[in-house]
């Protein structure tokens, strides 16, 4: 089974993708700019990346394939990650798609834009409950579905 790759310096929800992991037995890469604790299991590996402030970014789009999932709160990261094929879902749940990233983008940049001209000067809302439910949902819906098409490969090819 692909990995799941975590943009992981800011990322609220590792404690809630290393349970999913273990229970699919999926691997995880953790990319970050620093060392952080990490649980004692063979299956989290930590990646850190010296450089730029996007080296990390960089690093993932790079090792990223087709079928790992990625996640980011980054919505250039997944636009890079989903044109390798990677799955990407966001910390709060919500799964990139090719149809509907060029609306976030959009979005994201209207949103800086306005924040530049002080217009808009608040940020996400914050993080709660909700957001860390919707993501274990979510992301344990995406395992499976990775899973159910890594068996539909498997018999085709047998």
């Amino acid at each position: 089974m692909p990995g799941i790759f975590v943009d992981a310096d800011a990322c609220p929800v590792k404690e809630e993708v290393y349970r999913v992991a273990r229970r699919y037995g999926v691997r995880v890469t953790l990319v970050a700019d620093a060392w952080m604790r990490t649980p004692d299991d063979g299956g989290i590996e930590l990646v850190v990346v010296k450089g730029d402030f996007d080296a990390a970014d960089d690093w993932i789009a790079e090792h990223v394939g087709a079928g790992d999932v990625v996640i980011t709160a980054d919505i250039p990261l997944a636009a890079r990650c989903l044109e390798q094929g990677a799955r990407v879902l966001g910390i709060k749940g919500r799964e990139f798609t090719e149809d509907s990233i060029g609306e976030a983008l959009a979005s994201r940049e209207l949103m800086s834009e306005l924040r530049d001209l002080g217009v808009a000067t608040g940020g996400p809302a914050p993080f709660d409950k909700r957001d860390r439910s919707t993501f274990l949902q979510r992301l344990d819906e995406i395992l499976q579905s990775v899973a159910r098409e890594e068996d539909a490969d498997d018999c085709a090819t047998r």
